[in-house]
């Protein structure tokens, strides 16, 4: 059976050189004990900034055949609460690459990840393997590990018991621009 490292472990994994270079950088500053216990947040969360209200509107836009549009206000909605409800546990991560396009992420497209969420079987997560980050669907077939690519160019990643494997968090939210 295969094991790998939960959300809530006390160090860090063998790191991309990216990350492992910030952590670094964390270590002088703030005197942290590399690879050692860390906040995720120190290195990862963007500055969560005054509430920002935008009306929210109790009616839903038709994507099909347009109907009378109803113009009640159901009041207004901050942004920090809606994508970021455990703000300590919760990062942000830039995708590169096309591989999970069927599930409507792509190239240039900011995740928002959750570390607290308990990583299950069919959830998008961001893992480690082989000390590279990528995002997958994390699955389980005949008592075997995938991270499961969502675009058919791209073989599904089967996980052995020699691969060095993390889960770094869960995908909660895709911020897609359309212009």
């Amino acid at each position: 059976m295969i094991q790998f490292e939960s959300l809530k472990s006390s160090s860090i994994p063998s790191c991309p050189q990216p990350l492992l270079s910030q952590h670094k950088s964390f270590k002088k500053k703030r005197k942290l004990k590399l690879f050692g216990p860390m906040d995720i947040s120190d290195v990862f969360t963007g500055i969560v900034s005054s509430p920002i209200h935008v009306p929210l509107f109790e009616s839903r836009v038709q994507a099909g055949f347009p109907s009378p549009a109803d113009e009640y206000s159901e009041g207004s909605l901050d942004l920090n609460d809606y994508l970021l409800p455990h703000k300590a546990t919760t990062f942000f991560v830039r995708v590169t690459g096309d591989s999970m396009i069927n599930v409507g992420i792509f190239p240039g497209d900011m995740l928002v990840v959750d570390r607290s969420l308990t990583p299950t079987y069919g959830k998008i997560v961001i893992a480690l393997l082989n000390g590279e980050m990528t995002v997958k669907r994390l699955e389980k077939f005949k008592n075997r590990l995938f991270l499961c690519a969502e675009n058919d160019a791209y073989p599904d990643i089967k996980i052995t018991e020699e691969d060095h494997f993390a889960i770094w968090g869960v995908v909660t939210n895709v911020i897609h621009s359309l212009l």
